[in-house]
C-alpha cells in the first residue's frame, strides 16, 4: 500500500471532530529571533501530558472498538504517557512498557497516569516486543506510537488547529522520530505549506531512508534519544516523504541544547530536547531562509529529563 494514496484530509478533519472535548487547544506565538527575524511557534508542549501523542492515542482509543483487556504500548516515554493518560480519560486498563533510557522524569509521568507500567532492560526494541508479547497473551489491544493511520490522523490535527489559528508561514519545521508528528503534518498540510523535517544528527532515520529506502535501520543516540531515537521511520511517513519531496536537515546536539536554553530564557518556555530540535534548525544555520521567507516551528514536547521540580 502507497500511503500517500490515502485521502488524509478528511480522516484529519473526523478526527479533529472526535477528540476535540478531550484535548488542549494549544496556542500559537510570534517571537523575533535575533538574525531570524519573526517565527510563528505552535506550543504543542503544554498539550495534556506535554506531548502532540495524546491527539494521536484519543484518536486511536475513540475510532476503534477497546477489548476488555484494554491497550498496551510500548514507549520511549512520551507516548506511553499519552496512552496512559486517554485511557483512564476513556476508562480502559492500560500496560506500557518503556525501555530503561526513557528516564526517570518519564517514567514517573506514566505511572502518575495510573497505567500498569514495566521498564524493560535495553532499548525500545526490547519494549516493542515485550508489548507484543503481552497483546498476543492477554488479547489487548497495541497502539503504535507513529506508524498506523489513527495515530497519524490524530496528529495531523496539530496542523489543522494551526491553520484555523491562522498559521502564517510560507514554511513549517517539525522534529522528527518515528514519523508520526511529521506524517500528520504531511498528509494535512499536502504541497500548501512546505514541510521541513529536522533530526538529530545521532538519529538521522528519515533522512537516511529518504536516501537508502524505506527499510533502513539506524542507530540511534544523542541528547533527544527518547522521543526522537527511533531506529526505523514509519511507513506511512516514508510514502508521504517520498510524495512530497520532503527536505530534511539534520542538527548537532549543541545545536539543540541552545534552542532549548533560548526557549527558557527568552520566553520561559521548558521543553525536552526533542522539544527544541525544529527551533535548533534556525540557530544553527541548518536551515536557513530565504529573504522574505515565513518560517513557523512545531514546538512539540515538555517533558525533560531530570524533571526541573523533581
Amino acid at each position: 500500500m502507497d500511503w500517500s494514496q490515502q485521502i488524509w484530509p478528511a480522516q484529519i478533519t473526523a478526527a479533529a471532530q472526535r477528540i476535540a472535548p478531550h484535548i488542549r487547544r494549544t496556542p500559537i506565538l510570534t517571537v523575533d529571533l535575533p538574525g531570524i527575524g519573526p517565527v510563528q511557534l505552535k506550543l504543542e508542549h503544554i498539550q495534556h501530558t506535554g506531548s502532540f501523542k495524546a491527539r494521536g492515542a484519543f484518536n486511536t482509543l475513540l475510532s476503534t472498538p477497546v477489548p476488555a483487556a484494554g491497550v498496551v504500548a510500548a514507549s520511549g516515554g512520551n507516548h506511553g504517557a499519552a496512552v496512559a493518560y486517554a485511557a483512564r480519560t476513556l476508562g480502559h486498563p492500560a500496560k506500557i512498557f518503556v525501555p530503561e533510557y526513557a528516564g526517570p522524569a518519564k517514567i514517573a509521568l506514566i505511572r502518575a497516569q495510573g497505567a500498569d507500567l514495566e521498564v524493560v532492560p535495553g532499548v525500545y526494541a526490547d519494549a516493542a516486543a515485550a508489548a507484543l508479547a503481552h497483546g498476543q497473551a492477554t488479547g489487548a489491544m497495541q497502539i503504535h506510537p507513529y506508524d498506523a493511520p489513527a495515530t497519524v490522523a490524530g496528529q495531523g490535527t496539530v496542523m489543522l488547529e494551526w491553520q484555523e489559528q491562522g498559521l502564517d508561514a510560507d514554511t513549517v519545521l517539525i522534529a522528527v522520530g518515528g514519523g508520526g508528528l511529521i506524517a500528520g503534518a504531511m498528509a494535512w498540510a499536502q504541497t500548501r505549506t512546505r514541510i521541513i523535517g529536522v533530526e538529530p544528527e545521532l538519529a538521522p532515520t528519515l533522512h537516511h531512508a529518504l536516501r537508502d529506502g524505506p527499510d533502513t535501520t539506524v542507530t540511534v543516540g544523542g541528547i533527544a534519544a527518547n522521543a526522537l531515537g527511533a531506529s526505523k521511520i514509519g511507513r506511512i511517513a516514508y510514502d508521504l516523504a517520498r510524495a512530497q519531496a520532503l527536505t530534511t536537515v539534520l542538527v548537532p546536539d549543541e545545536a539543540i541544547a541552545a534552542a532549548q536554553t533560548l526557549l527558557w530564557r527568552s520566553l520561559r518556555q521548558l521543553v525536552e530536547p526533542a522539544g527544541a530540535a525544529a527551533l535548533s534548525a534556525l540557530l544553527c544555520g541548518a536551515y536557513q531562509p530565504a529573504k522574505g521567507e515565513r518560517i513557523a516551528v512545531l514546538v512539540c514536547g515538555a517533558n525533560p529529563a531530570p524533571d526541573p521540580l523533581g
